[in-house]
């Protein structure tokens, strides 16, 4: 089986069919919505819970020239330096923002 991914960009358009699926679905009052499997989080759960905890940025690759003595430094704490690196751009990047 082939995975597809769309963006919101390459979304294929509604069919006539659908477009009168969600209108029908829009229309109808929350009353008569379900929701016994998924009951409601309470207000202290609410408090609790954490944005982006599942995010995972997309990675890419690159070709950098750092100086050798940072490389040096970065390499000294053994596996990761890569990941390292990254954390720091990181910060320096919404230290920046």
């Amino acid at each position: 089986m082939k995975n597809v991914e769309y963006t919101l960009e390459t979304l294929p358009p509604l069919t006539g069919e659908q477009g009168r699926e969600i209108k029908r679905l829009a229309a109808r009052p929350d009353s008569e919505l379900d929701t016994s499997d998924i009951p409601e989080l309470s207000d202290a759960q609410l408090a609790e819970g954490e944005r982006g905890v599942f995010y995972r940025p997309v990675k890419k690759q690159i070709t950098a020239r750092v100086d050798a003595d940072v490389l040096a430094w970065l390499k000294s704490d053994g596996k990761g330096y890569q990941s390292r690196m990254n954390a720091i751009l990181r910060q320096a990047m919404l230290n920046a923002k």
